[in-house]
C-alpha cells in the first residue's frame, strides 16, 4: 500500500475500440460528403460541356452516347453517397456517437467510483494505523507518569552539549566519577544498548536495564533487557529514585518524563558524535551549582548542576 509505484491507469481494449471506431466512422463521413460534392460539381460541368457546348457529340461508349454513360454513372455514385452520407448517417451519426460518448463517459464515473473507493479505504487504514500509534504512546506516557519514581537524568556535558565521541567518554573527571558512583550505588540504572557495550563490564551494586530493538541481543546474567524507556520504567518502579545514564536518544526520551537533572557542567567545547538535548529552562529550575576548578588530576573546570522540574 505504502512506498509502491503505482501503475497509470490504461484504457481497456473496449473503450480504445469505441474511441477509434468513432474517429474512423467521422473519417469517413467527411471523405463520402467531400467525393459527393465533388462528383456532383464534376456531373454537371459534363452537362453543360455536352448540352451548351457540344462537345463530345460523336463520341460513343457501348454504342451509347458519352453522355448517357456519364449520366449512369453520375447516378450510381450519386444513390451510393445519399445511401452513405444519409442514410447509413442515421445509423451511425451524430446519435450513434452521443451514445458511445455517453457509454464512455459511464465508464470513466465508474472508474473514478472505483478509485475514490480505494482512496477513502486506504485513508480509513492509515488513520486506524495513526490512532493505533498515538494509543499506545499515550498508553506508555500514562505509564511513566503514574510512576512514583523520582526519575532522575545523570549526565556530564560540555558547554555545547557534547557527551561522547566514538562512544567514549571525552574527558577523565575523577570527583565527577566518584560523584556519578555515589548518586547510583544501590539503584536502578537505565541505559542503551551502545551505553552498556561502552563499560568494561557491568557497574558494581547498580542493577543495569538496557535498551535495546535487537529481540536476540545477549546480556549477561542479572542483567535486565527492555525494548522500549516505559518497560525500563516498569521494571524500576520499585526503585525511589532509577537514573537514566545515556545515550544521546535515551536522554531525549527521558527528558519528558524525568523530574530531576544532575548534570555535570564541563565548561569547554568539544567535538563530539553525541550531545544531550538543550535544558529548556522554562520547563526545568535550577536549584543547585557547585563549582570545580582545574587542577592536576582535571583538566577542565567544571560544576555540578542540579535541575528539577517546575
Amino acid at each position: 500500500m505504502f512506498g509502491k509505484k503505482k501503475k497509470a491507469p490504461q484504457i481497456d481494449k473496449e473503450q480504445l475500440e469505441l474511441i477509434k471506431n468513432a474517429q474512423k466512422r467521422i473519417r469517413q463521413k467527411k471523405r463520402l460528403y467531400y467525393h459527393f460534392v465533388l462528383f456532383l460539381i464534376g456531373a454537371a460541368f459534363f452537362i453543360i460541356l455536352n448540352l451548351g457546348l457540344g462537345l463530345g457529340e460523336d463520341v460513343k461508349v457501348f454504342n451509347q452516347n458519352w453522355f448517357v454513360i456519364a449520366i449512369l454513372g453520375w447516378s450510381f455514385l450519386f444513390v451510393y453517397h445519399f445511401i452513405s452520407v444519409f442514410v447509413t448517417y442515421k445509423f451511425m451519426g451524430s446519435e450513434w456517437e452521443k451514445q458511445q460518448i455517453e457509454k464512455l463517459t459511464a465508464k470513466q464515473h465508474e472508474r473514478i467510483d472505483q478509485l475514490k473507493a480505494s482512496i477513502l479505504k486506504e485513508e480509513h487504514l492509515i488513520a486506524q494505523s495513526e490512532v493505533h500509534k498515538q494509543q499506545k504512546e499515550s498508553n506508555q506516557n500514562t505509564k511513566i507518569q503514574q510512576s512514583k519514581s523520582e526519575l532522575t537524568i545523570i549526565v556530564a556535558a560540555g558547554e555545547n552539549n557534547a557527551i561522547g565521541k566514538d562512544n567514549k567518554l571525552i574527558w577523565h573527571l575523577k570527583d565527577d566519577l566518584k560523584r556519578f558512583k555515589k548518586l547510583t550505588s544501590g539503584h536502578h540504572i537505565i541505559m542503551g544498548r551502545k551505553t552498556f557495550e561502552s563499560f568494561p563490564k557491568p557497574l558494581p551494586n547498580r542493577t543495569h536495564i538496557v535498551i535495546t530493538r535487537q529481540e536476540d541481543y545477549k546480556v549477561p546474567e542479572n542483567i535486565i533487557k527492555v525494548n522500549s524507556l516505559a518497560s525500563a520504567i516498569e521494571v524500576a518502579k520499585g526503585d525511589s529514585q532509577p537514573f537514566i545514564i545515556g545515550g544521546g536518544e535515551v536522554y531525549k526520551q527521558a527528558l519528558l518524563f524525568a523530574t530531576k537533572i544532575e548534570i555535570t557542567r564541563v565548561h569547554h567545547n568539544f567535538e563530539a558524535d553525541t550531545f544531550f538535548p538543550k535544558i529548556d529552562e522554562s520547563i526545568w529550575k535550577e536549584t543547585d551549582n557547585v563549582f570545580h576548578s582545574k587542577d592536576a588530576e582535571h583538566d577542565y573546570e567544571f560544576s555540578f548542576l542540579t535541575y528539577i522540574r517546575k
